[in-house]
């Protein structure tokens, strides 16, 4: 029996109650379950009966004995119990849990998706950094939490658009240029330049492409190094990302907002909404009106859009594609956007509680030293990918919060030890690979027998117990959009994997019959290896047959 059906079950309990006349109430459409703390508190429990308790006009404790009653007589619970104020712990008998290892091994890659998020029509943003320099390790952790909270919400039936906005207008555009300029020219960086190996690269390309770009009006010479350089180091972003296994649906750029007019288009109609007002020269929206600490300018006086301007265009732009919900991931200085993003929105005419979500990440630290680009001291993406490893760094991000600082220390996520948990994690993974590989050497096979009865070790109805929650435990992770739940519970399944294997034999001792009690445990075994595999698949993480 899995989560979902013993809920179905407790639901037409409450049915059944209800059309004896034991209760009066409205039964809920759905019905949670969820594993208890303590496995003494049975497999499952639901708080059920006090939900519905007031509506019932009964204490919940007496709603909770008529459920206890009906329940106990469903084919497959073995036990029902009422605690505290009136939660029932339901303990299946092995069978009934056992089966649960066939569902799994069956549904394959599915277990675990759902619909729990359909309906739902997403934009998500992130990293969105501006194509002056490599990705570095603070675009990294958003690489990875990003990235796994589209393949989470994609689980769980939701319609998601991946969008990188690339930042290629306006000031980053004259600072990349002249910076490239002034390597050129064997000067120091312009002030809030650039500086690095990567400018002198592209140097190099500009003065390839143009040898004689220094004997040009300086104009002229910008334009020439951003023409040469903005190409090339955008493609070197793309590339990082595709190294990292991150891909974008859409890669919106804000030249095309100014190019297109659509940012005096949005202007415009802003206005239309009543919220734009015009003082000393320039174009105003009034944000305070929902929120915002002041009003924000838009046009300058001199007829100069604001990078404000091309904000608001852009959610516009989101909004007239059919985004309902629009899921901003920002950097940790970027705390001040989020009452002007929403009041963006409630100017638009939307809901800023419901059609914009702006997420900020918190600073990420190696070896206690904060990194910049600009300092030319940056730890990019490429050098963690080559130093530790795809893997470890996705995994190593995504199992903490988005907004918890983190100190990483490089060494310890490339230890392949169980105190490094995406190796605790993965070789969980190919030790279930290599227990099937043995056992169809020694002749266990699940086609050949399957008697989920047998599972009675305590450490099997544990591992059963674990398994059964991916469901839950991915649709919750996709609603609140915290992968670090999925990797967190992954590592609990792996530490009761590994203590099932070192207590059930799969493979038959030396001269011992292969029965169905191996079979069974094979079909166990191969159902962790699919929890684990679908798992880290939704972290972006490879699950490797060997190690």
């Amino acid at each position: 029996m899995t989560p979902e059906e013993l809920a179905l079950a407790i639901r037409a309990a409450l049915q059944a109650s209800v059309d004896a006349g034991e209760l009066s109430l409205t039964v809920p459409a759905h019905v949670r379950v969820e594993r208890p703390r303590s496995r003494d508190h049975g497999d499952w429990a639901t708080n059920v009966a006090l939900q519905v308790a007031k509506g019932a006009g009964m204490p919940p404790r007496a709603v909770a004995d008529l459920l206890a009653t009906r329940l106990g007589q469903v084919p497959g619970v073995q036990q029902v119990d009422v605690a505290g104020p009136g939660f029932l712990n339901v303990t299946l008998d092995a069978a009934s849990a056992g089966e649960l290892a066939r569902t799994i091994v069956d549904a394959g890659t599915a277990y675990g998706r759902g619909a729990s998020e359909a309906g739902r029509v997403v934009n998500l943003e992130y990293i969105s950094a501006n194509p002056t320099g490599p990705l570095h390790i603070g675009h990294t952790r958003w690489a990875a939490l990003g990235d796994a909270m589209v393949r989470l919400l994609r689980a769980t039936g939701a319609d998601v658009t991946a969008e990188y906005y690339i930042n290629d207008a306006g000031g980053q555009v004259e600072r990349l240029g002249g910076s490239v300029l002034a390597s050129l020219r064997g000067e120091e960086a312009p002030e809030g330049g650039y500086s690095g190996e990567y400018v002198d690269a592209l140097a190099a390309a500009v003065r390839e492409a143009h040898p004689d770009i220094l004997e040009q009006p300086t104009d002229e010479a910008l334009r020439l190094a951003w023409d040469v350089a903005y190409p090339i180091q955008l493609a070197a972003i793309k590339g990082t990302l595709d190294h990292f296994h991150v891909v974008f649906d859409v890669w919106f750029s804000e030249r095309a907002l100014h190019d297109s007019g659509a940012v005096e288009q949005a202007v415009e109609r802003l206005r239309e909404q009543g919220h734009v007002f015009d003082r000393e020269g320039a174009i105003w929206l009034r944000t305070t009106d929902f929120g915002d600490d002041k009003d924000r300018v838009l046009i300058r006086a001199n007829d100069v859009p604001t990078y404000f301007a091309a904000d608001a265009a852009y959610y516009l732009s989101k909004k007239d594609r059919g985004f309902d919900e629009k899921i901003y991931l920002l950097g940790a200085d970027h705390h001040g956007y989020i009452n002007r993003l929403k009041a963006i929105a409630a100017c638009a005419g939307d809901d800023p509680e419901h059609n914009i979500e702006v997420k900020i990440g918190q600073l990420v630290n190696i070896a206690g030293e904060r990194m910049g680009k600009r300092l030319g001291n940056a730890l990019y993406m490429d050098d963690l990918i080559a130093w530790i490893g795809s893997d470890a760094v996705r995994y190593s991000l995504a199992r903490y919060p988005a907004d918890s600082p983190l100190s990483l220390d490089g060494e310890e996520m490339r230890r392949q030890t169980n105190d490094n948990p995406v190796f605790y994690v993965q070789y969980a993974h190919a030790r279930t690979a290599g227990v099937a590989r043995l056992a169809a050497e020694d002749g266990v096979h699940r086609a050949d027998g399957f008697d989920p009865a047998l599972l009675t070790d305590e450490t099997e109805a544990a591992l059963l117990a674990a398994l059964g929650d991916h469901p839950r435990v991915v649709a919750q992770a996709a609603h609140l959009l915290e992968p670090h739940r999925v990797a967190r519970y992954l590592e609990d399944v792996a530490a009761r994997y590994h203590k099932w294997y070192d207590t059930c034999r799969v493979r038959p001792l030396a001269d011992e019959e292969v029965t169905d009690l191996h079979r069974t445990r094979l079909w166990l075994n191969d159902a962790t290896r699919q929890v684990l595999a679908n798992g880290l698949d939704l972290l972006g993480v490879s699950a490797p047959e060997r190690m």
